[in-house]
């Protein structure tokens, strides 16, 4: 590519006819792809003084010979150079990458934590509490302290955002009870089946109908969900049912999530704020009724006793990167389709799973991981079919 280069002026020397003029011209180039005439004939272009462009071709209209010949304008004059810079595109891209990669690493260093919060203080209700708590306040300081602009919200708003809020009050606990049951590696596999609840709910109860193809998309993520479950060593059924409750809940979460937000002008970023919110106010008298604060006060002073002040800051990390990684995740949604959503949200589940066994060091038979694979790959062709 050549980029465009405009002098300020140059001569057009031409001979018709035995008749020779001179035409003052602009020489001007383009970014074009390098052009060759009809007889393959290549043009010449030296970078030293004078530039010179010549060419000589028969054209059937004359009977005489026309010779165009080009010169530099004169050095003294400043050339007028354009060079463009990365396209729009490319930007958008690798603003995409690093969201998915923020949002994937975000996720596995919550779940690590999450999982070890739960192993020494089995409270998945107060845990699930925190998590919201913490995110709120973070949003709530933002907005104080202007490092974050406030959304500008009515009643209608929070109207709307209240059956978002009951969904993703159910969704969260549900799955911090199946983590505080089975590991991190099984809760995951489970819930990669959400695709499956997506187009049963979608098709039973909003009378939606979807093509052939993702119809039979479902079958492998059943299929190897079936199969996972079936081949778990450390299988538990209510770790098992919390991660597909949670399934459940969250299909209806962006349901009524895509049905009340449209026309709304917040940011991912403060929607998830304000859902954050509102999660904290349905959760927290629930919290209190199925645990308590006397069951909270002995779990945590057994966990500290054996973990020493080293659970503190793990209590505090997954509170954190649980807001961080869902904040991310909604902050994409505003740049990218949810097909690409879908795919990305696979990509982290592996992620997950493959990083959570390393850690944990979770036995893994090769049946189960085949279960696990399938389950996957299932949810990929999910995602494609949808297209």
């Amino acid at each position: 590519m050549i980029s465009s280069i405009k002098p300020a002026s140059s001569s057009f020397s031409a001979v018709f006819g035995g008749l020779k003029r001179s035409i003052p011209i602009k020489l001007c180039f383009s970014p074009l792809n390098i052009i060759r005439n009809s007889n393959n004939q290549s043009f010449n272009i030296s970078h030293q003084n004078p530039l010179h462009i010549s060419s000589t071709q028969s054209f059937s209209n004359f009977k005489r010979e026309v010779r165009v010949e080009a010169f530099e304008a004169d050095r003294s004059r400043p050339l007028d150079i354009n060079i463009e810079l990365p396209n729009e595109q490319s930007a958008q891209k690798l603003k995409i990458g690093i969201y998915f990669a923020t949002w994937w690493a975000l996720n596995v260093v919550f779940n690590i934590y999450n999982k070890k919060v739960l192993n020494a203080f089995p409270y998945p209700w107060l845990t699930s509490t925190l998590s919201l708590a913490c995110g709120s306040l973070m949003m709530l300081v933002s907005w104080a302290t202007r490092i974050a602009e406030a959304p500008k919200t009515d009643l209608d708003f929070w109207k709307t955002l209240f059956p978002v809020a009951v969904a993703h009050t159910i969704g969260h606990v549900a799955a911090t009870v199946s983590m505080s049951k089975v590991a991190v590696s099984f809760t995951h596999i489970i819930k990669s089946g959400e695709p499956a609840f997506s187009v049963l709910v979608s098709r039973f109860f909003l009378g939606e109908t979807f093509p052939l193809p993702v119809y039979l998309s479902l079958l492998p993520i059943i299929g190897g969900c079936a199969l996972a479950a079936v081949t778990e060593l450390n299988f538990n059924i209510i770790g098992f049912m919390g991660a597909m409750i949670s399934n459940l809940a969250f299909v209806f979460r962006n349901i009524f999530s895509k049905k009340g937000m449209k026309g709304k002008s917040v940011s991912g970023m403060n929607y998830y704020a304000c859902l954050s919110m509102m999660s904290l106010l349905i959760l927290t008298p629930f919290a209190i009724a199925v645990e308590g604060p006397k069951m909270w006060a002995a779990g945590w002073e057994n966990a500290v006793s054996q973990i020493g002040p080293n659970f503190v800051w793990w209590v505090m990390a997954q509170s954190v990167f649980y807001h961080l990684y869902n904040q991310v995740s909604y902050m994409s949604l505003d740049q990218i389709s949810p097909l690409t959503f879908s795919i990305g949200n696979t990509m982290k589940r592996i992620s997950v799973i493959v990083a959570s066994i390393i850690i944990f060091h979770t036995p893994v038979q090769p049946v189960n991981a085949l279960g696990a694979a399938i389950a996957i790959l299932g949810t990929f062709l999910y995602s494609q079919a949808k297209m």
